[in-house]
């Protein structure tokens, strides 16, 4: 190995992929362009083949998101007139007069996660593709493939398109609004870097650097050799590689540096309990002044009408935008009570070890770590207003405190659900302390290929993993 750090105990195992939901290790078939590879006992995503070319369909998308980008920074976004008072913004607009009115955690926030990230991950796909397109795959590349995956989803793009939409519909009764080609450059921009994620696998850029083995440890064939016990094996956490310990590993142990990512190694994340129980108390205890506090101040000639978020629904309601009210509603009221009982349920069946809806409990977590962001509706819808209304004594917006107890109430929900880990879940059940080849009969499914035809909803087919049975094991448990 190239990694000074990474632990000479472990081998390299081929063949074997774990479920980071659930934590079953499984034998992983071919999975060839357009199928997909399910988890056999909770049906969570184990590795999807795109039909794409591996580099070329992300070239293209990421050279036209960073265009799009490019050409944002320079744009206008929108124009407010009001009786000849003109007012134009641009992305930045909105972190500015935040700070000029006091608010600078969320002028921050805002800006990282509306203008500064989406540029930063966009270079940063670009350095990488630009890596697997070598030989061998530089070892600068490994870090900002890893780093790639944690700071993609806080690139909310599209999540500031509906926040402009939200604020839009509360202009236009107010005053003449025109969309400028910032405007459709941002949704252009959305919609690329979803082509991009869409487009790019991961996995076969990892997958393309040859992990070499040290003298003495070859690599493990999980294929056509026995399965090893379930806790002689790990794998990582950014690049998903398996390794095979000699002996049993402790759940929160370093073990070292991975050999293809160079990521620190655990078997399961450490302290996820604690600090997820952490997270959602805070979340909870900042969640009740978020609702009960304006978050804003709409002042026209003097005189202000402060805004909650519930009064910002029903003023959409009123004005027969249903649709946009339901999507605030459920975005802004709904998914964080949704994340907070969410993880709280699961951390309840944790600590009292109920194998209560396993399956449905790793569903769920998916739903929460998808929708996480999206309760940065009315933060992004705010900062617009607070950006392109301010015209003086005549008409004007603040930002007032709930703002700030709202937007800590989804990020600290965001951190909860990423320093949580499901597998721990299954772990208290006792699920995961026997080898798979003998689950229940019921948690057994013969590998199949299902192509999806006539009559059937459209989509990739799907290759769903058997786990075999375990072999007789040495003395000191070596397959």
């Amino acid at each position: 190995m190239d990694n000074p750090h990474h632990s000479s105990e472990l081998r390299i195992v081929t063949g074997i992929m774990e479920c980071r939901t659930c934590g079953l290790f499984q034998r992983l078939p071919a999975v060839l362009p357009g199928e997909v590879a399910e988890c056999c006992r909770c049906g969570s995503q184990l590795e999807r083949r795109r039909r794409t070319a591996t580099l070329g369909g992300p070239w293209a998308f990421c050279i036209a998101a960073l265009a799009f980008y490019g050409a944002l920074l320079v744009s206008s976004v929108m124009m407010l007139n009001v009786y000849g008072h003109v007012n134009v913004i641009v992305m930045m607009s909105g972190p500015h007069q935040l700070v000029s009115q006091g608010m600078g955690i969320i002028a921050v926030l805002v800006a990282l996660t509306s203008v500064i990230l989406p540029g930063v991950v966009l270079l940063m796909m670009c350095a990488i593709l630009y890596g697997a397109g070598k030989d061998d795959l530089p070892t600068w590349c490994r870090p900002l493939l890893a780093w790639y995956e944690r700071l993609r989803p806080w690139s909310m793009v599209e999540v500031y398109v509906i926040g402009l939409l939200v604020a839009y519909t509360k202009l236009i009764d107010l005053a003449l609004v025109i969309l400028l080609p910032g405007t459709f450059l941002l949704g252009a921009l959305m919609l690329s870097m979803a082509a991009l994620d869409s487009t790019f696998d991961a996995e076969m850029i990892w997958e393309h650097r040859s992990v070499r083995a040290e003298k003495g440890h070859p690599p493990y064939d999980g294929a056509t050799n026995p399965m090893p016990p379930p806790r002689h094996m790990l794998s990582c956490g950014t690049c998903e590689l398996v390794l095979l310990a000699p002996h049993a590993i402790p759940n929160t142990a370093d073990m070292g540096d991975c050999p293809r990512c160079g990521q620190i190694l655990h078997r399961r994340k450490p302290n996820a309990v604690q600090g997820a129980i952490c997270f959602l108390i805070a979340a909870f205890v900042f969640y009740i002044p978020a609702n009960c506090l304006p978050v804003m101040t709409y002042a026209r000639l003097g005189k202000g009408y402060p805004n909650t978020i519930i009064g910002g629904v029903h003023e959409l309601w009123q004005a027969d935008l249903w649709v946009l009210a339901l999507i605030v509603l459920f975005a802004s009221i709904t998914l964080p009570v949704l994340k907070i009982v969410s993880l709280a349920l699961m951390l309840y069946c944790e600590l009292t070890r109920r194998a209560w809806h396993l399956i449905g409990l790793s569903k769920l977590y998916h739903i929460v770590m998808l929708i996480g962001r999206w309760s940065m509706i009315d933060v992004f819808m705010i900062s617009i207003l607070v950006a392109v209304v301010r015209f003086s004594f005549f008409a004007h917006v603040t930002a007032d405190p709930g703002i700030v107890f709202f937007a800590m109430v989804v990020v600290l929900t965001i951190f909860a659900a990423d320093m949580y880990d499901p597998r721990g879940v299954w772990d208290a059940a006792g699920r995961n302390e026997r080898h798979p080849g003998f689950l229940p009969h019921q948690h057994r499914h013969p590998l199949k290929r299902r192509h999806r035809g006539h009559g059937c909803p459209k989509g990739p087919p799907v290759v769903t993993t058997t786990p075999e049975p375990l072999a007789s094991l040495g003395a000191e448990g070596q397959p």
